[in-house]
């Protein structure tokens, strides 16, 4: 009979995780890029930090999604430690809608939601909408997996080896220990809070030691957070450790109060309470509330204590860093719904790097100094090293569960990735001019270099602008971009007018002549591949006759 209880047991909770996984999912691909906006936008404070942590995770039903998110967010600099402070104290509340859900027991309409998100996933063909009947059809698996594992609970009492087995836990720190360990294996707080609150609801387990297996259950949750963060950063550790501290610290202080006065809290929360599912849900969302009421004010000493407890700074990758991921790859925290977000952040540095190289390799056209050369071609190095490591990247991301938005846009990122490394290869070009002009002994006139630097002002003006709208959307720079754009065009036709005329002149050596010729073609060259870089997301914005049509 044991094992019978234990087989249905665990095929509701099989079912349960499921479509609990399924359902937050289905919310992360089909809203994450906008949900991550949230994120970015109103996280300035840590009273706003907190409001949006509690909408964003009780939207995505996981509070150790939001916080791995966070972790990613602080990996990436796109978040401090004391933004994502709020951040995590609001998940922590957000977390208990989970637990809300199920104590009204939506079992018997199951069947309804199973059936119209099953309908849709097979027969529609658009992707966003099929995303959301993930999410009908994980919500609808969820309650089927609960009435399962409520029916079996229901069974239990029939066994008096289970009932006195339960029976017996009532050592509040064995119970804490006990919620830690389980949450921390299924990695979900609400799920085992919803079997708490399934076996509460049978009688299986006394509303005093309740108290004390959520309380575990919280410090558990921890565990994935913790788990993303070792291949983080430090602040990435810092991120999860104020996770983990702001529940010990609640847990310890909740403990001390439930020894003091367990039975007053207990009435006082059963006088609203229906029955004892409600007893547990509202429990475990008053917990979290007065954790987060006691320790928000301290937010500021908790993020001071995690510089304690992970002490140093990590070593400083710069943009220049040869043959180095700074953002992505195996050894940073990575998540479905800021994965993007790290590639940009990525592609921004190599942009940079490409943007310098053109800057020394036009220096050593002017000086001639060999050591400037081989630095431009071991720069070059490094910028098929990022073309390749960021491109594998993204077509592994690709494979993986990216929000819609972000796998509509990404294929632009490799055009852009390819943009950026044809951007290197005309700094090689130039540097090969100045080889040669060094080897032949070559002659260009002050007025050629004037005129040289006048067109690399114009072409430094729009890869800037161009990094900065892709990477960080300024759109206030469109205008400039395809202003600069008309200018670098129209002065590279105007160059090669005066090349011709000091050629006819005698003024300028054909060999001279060549290499002016190639580099200001390059040059423009290098301003075409900024406009593609600029508009590779915003293509088709803006109307036909503010510029040419992009390559």
């Amino acid at each position: 009979m044991i094992a019978t209880i234990l087989l249905s047991l665990a095929g509701g909770l099989g079912l349960f995780l499921f479509g609990m996984n399924l359902m937050s999912e289905g919310i992360e691909k089909a809203a994450g890029a906008k949900l991550r906006h949230i994120l970015e936008l109103f996280t300035k404070n840590k009273f706003m930090g907190m409001i949006v942590g509690v909408i964003f995770t009780g939207i995505i039903q996981s509070s150790s999604a939001c916080t791995v998110m966070v972790v990613s967010f602080v990996n990436s600099g796109l978040m401090d430690l004391y933004q994502a402070a709020g951040i995590i104290f609001g998940a922590n509340i957000g977390t208990t809608v989970t637990s809300q859900l199920v104590s009204f027991n939506l079992s018997k309409i199951a069947p309804v939601f199973v059936l119209v998100g099953v309908i849709v996933v097979m027969f529609v063909k658009n992707a966003t909408i099929k995303k959301l009947a993930d999410i009908v059809l994980g919500f609808g698996i969820l309650f089927m997996g609960l009435a399962g594992m409520s029916s079996a609970m229901g069974n239990m009492k029939e066994s008096s080896d289970i009932v006195n087995m339960l029976a017996g836990l009532d050592n509040p720190f064995v119970a804490v220990i006990l919620g830690t360990v389980v949450t921390a294996i299924i990695q979900s707080s609400s799920v085992t809070v919803s079997i708490i609150l399934l076996m509460a609801n049978q009688g299986l387990l006394g509303l005093d030691i309740v108290l004390y297996i959520v309380l575990g259950c919280n410090i558990g949750a921890c565990a994935s957070a913790m788990i993303a963060s070792l291949s983080g950063k430090k602040d990435a550790k810092r991120a999860a450790l104020i996770h983990l501290l702001f529940n010990i610290i609640g847990t310890i202080i909740l403990f001390a109060i439930l020894q003091l006065a367990s039975d007053w809290i207990i009435q006082w929360i059963q006088g609203f309470s229906a029955d004892n599912g409600r007893f547990v849900a509202n429990a475990h969302t008053l917990i979290k509330v007065f954790q987060v009421i006691v320790l928000l004010p301290f937010s500021n000493l908790i993020v001071r204590l995690t510089y304690l407890l992970v002490p140093g700074e990590d070593k400083k990758v710069g943009y220049r860093e040869s043959y180095t991921l700074k953002y992505i790859g195996n050894k940073v925290v990575f998540n479905p719904a800021t994965a993007v977000v790290d590639v940009i952040k990525e592609i921004q540095r190599m942009a940079e790097l490409a943007g310098e190289n053109i800057n020394r390799a036009m220096n050593s056209f002017v000086t001639l100094d060999q050591d400037t050369i081989n630095e431009v071609y071991e720069v070059e190095k490094n910028i098929d090293f990022l073309n390749h490591a960021i491109t594998g990247y993204m077509v592994k991301i690709n494979q993986s569960t990216l929000p819609i938005e972000d796998q509509k846009s990404i294929g632009a990122y490799f055009h852009v990735v390819n943009d950026i490394e044809r951007i290197g290869d005309h700094a090689v070009n130039v540097a090969d001019c100045a080889v040669k002009r060094k080897e032949e002994g070559t002659e260009i006139s002050r007025e050629a270099f004037a005129e040289l630097g006048s067109m690399m002002d114009m072409v430094n003006d729009i890869i800037r602008y161009a990094i900065e709208l892709f990477a960080e959307g300024k759109e206030e720079h469109i205008k400039d971009i395809i202003a600069l754009e008309d200018a670098i065009d129209d002065k590279e036709r105007e160059l090669q007018k005066a090349h011709v005329d000091r050629l006819t002149r005698n003024e300028c050596t054909p060999e001279a002549g060549m290499l002016f010729s190639d580099i200001i073609s390059g040059l423009e060259r290098v301003g075409d591949h900024a406009v593609n870089i600029a508009f590779a997301i915003k293509e088709g914005e803006f109307d036909e006759g503010d510029g040419e049509k992009l390559a």
